[in-house]
């Protein structure tokens, strides 16, 4: 999938890079809520499982970083592992997903 630049009129199974980066900022804000959340939550005896999340939360305000970068540099959409284009509606869900669902699979396993 490659994303087009147009901003308008988009033609099906592409994203503009407006919604792109809606989809990215809906994330990133909705991760930075959940890390001042556990922050806030002070010490608890559940603080080994609240550091866990909030690693977490970091590792996909990183991830959503990066996919900002490849709007810029043109490679969003594009599988990182196959370099075949990421379908529309992985990207609708992940929006900073750099990997289409079989290369997610090998490189998790």
């Amino acid at each position: 999938m490659q994303l087009d630049t147009s901003q308008t009129d988009p033609h099906p199974g592409r994203l503009t890079t407006h919604e792109a980066r809606q989809r990215l900022e809906h994330a990133r804000n909705s991760r930075m809520a959940q890390l001042r959340a556990l922050d806030e939550g002070g010490q608890s005896a559940d603080a080994h499982l609240m550091s866990a999340q909030a690693e977490a939360i970091r590792r996909v305000l990183k991830e959503i970083g990066e996919a900002f970068a490849r709007i810029e540099d043109g490679s969003y959409g594009v599988c990182g592992g196959c370099a075949k284009p990421v379908p529309v509606e992985r990207l609708e869900i992940l929006p900073y997903t750099r990997y289409c669902v079989a290369c997610q699979r090998r490189a998790a396993a």
